[in-house]
């Protein structure tokens, strides 16, 4: 239902541009919840600002195509993404109270986005229709808060407006970024099970952005993990999860707080996400902070590979592949072999990841 493939972003500086997201394919079917996960200047919210066309004036889309439907968005424009926007794909942003407008009432501003789609509506639909989907949302007193200022409602109520406008056109896909992040536990899990609720409902699809992968977990079906732009690894959450492959990934998961490890030190990933600016693109982007690099990480970009359970970017995964199928295949051909587990051949990453 929805695709983005081969999209990359970048930032120019000094006449020179540097990728913050590269090579990001994906394919979302109706109904389906995908998670984004990686730490922060991996890339996550630059990948789908450039979806909407938001991005900031020192950034821009260099390739890529989206597909919504079968139908095929090349320009990403915000011009050209003016419909798209809002109507087929709408975002709920990570800060309700920086998304808002303080001026405006905030049954006004749930109201705008249907007009803008709706140029047509009566005064009377418009309000019928923002009545609607803030019931729908679970904001109480609809008369009444349809009349409040931002200010006036708790930071719960402020993050369901924020849904509501982005649902009130009934799009076909919600990217959620952080969409918790400002709230506190118990509200959060409202949230949580709110657009869970919506997605089964509504038959929407949700790309849900986060940090946390407990989140991830509970909620999502499927996964991207992100790292410098790249995704290092995709598939089925279960299978993420049982079974991760990527030295990133394992980090991320074995930091995971648990009262399993009650008493334990909590693992820690050395080092940061590397500095835009300064990136090594002939390399693997994780190879400076992996403990198991070896001189091919350093000197090669690996290609995304299907290691039969889900995808992988890491050349010892594809290696631990290879080694696989050769055991099970016993004296097969080395051609064989290769042709079964080698990595994806160039330009079909996006029909996997």
């Amino acid at each position: 239902m929805f695709e983005v493939r081969d999209l990359e972003a970048c930032f120019r500086k000094n006449g020179q541009d540097y990728p913050a997201v590269t090579g990001l394919s994906y394919k979302i079917e109706h109904g389906e919840i995908l998670g984004i996960v990686g730490e922060s200047g991996c890339g996550k919210s630059i990948s789908s600002l450039a979806l909407l066309g938001l991005l900031p004036k020192n950034c821009r889309v260099t390739n890529g195509i989206m597909r919504i439907n079968g139908e095929k968005y090349g320009d990403f424009s915000p011009e050209n993404l003016e419909d798209l926007r809002g109507d087929d794909i709408a975002m709920i942003f990570q800060e309700p109270m920086t998304a808002l407008n303080p001026l405006f009432t905030v049954g006004w501003q749930i109201g705008e986005a249907y007009e803008i789609h709706h140029p047509k509506a009566t005064k009377e639909e418009v309000r019928s229709v923002t009545y609607e989907i803030m019931r729908k949302v679970g904001l109480p007193r609809v008369e009444e808060v349809f009349f409040n200022y931002p200010h006036q409602l708790s930071g719960g109520m402020r993050q369901r407006v924020v849904i509501a406008m982005a649902l009130i056109n009934r799009p076909e896909v919600i990217i959620a970024d952080e969409p918790t992040t400002a709230l506190d536990v118990t509200i959060q899990a409202q949230i949580l099970q709110l657009l869970q609720k919506l997605n089964q409902e509504e038959g929407t699809s949700v790309i849900l952005i986060s940090h946390d992968l407990g989140i991830i977990r509970e909620i999502c079906d499927n996964v991207i993990v992100m790292y410098a732009g790249h995704v290092v690894e995709s598939g089925n959450v279960d299978t993420i999860f049982a079974n991760p492959q990527h030295p990133y990934t394992k980090g991320l998961i074995a930091s995971i707080p648990s009262m399993a490890k009650k008493g334990e030190k909590l693992h820690t990933i050395r080092g940061t996400v590397p500095d835009l600016y300064l990136r090594n693109n002939g390399q693997c982007p994780f190879a400076d902070r992996c403990d198991f690099a070896t001189d091919c990480c350093r000197n090669s970009v690996p290609d995304m590979t299907d290691i039969g359970t889900h995808h992988v970017r890491c050349f010892l995964a594809k290696a631990a592949a290879q080694d696989a199928v050769t055991d099970a295949a016993g004296a097969a051909p080395q051609d064989a072999v290769t042709d079964a587990a080698g990595a994806a051949p160039q330009g079909t990453e996006a029909d996997h990841a």
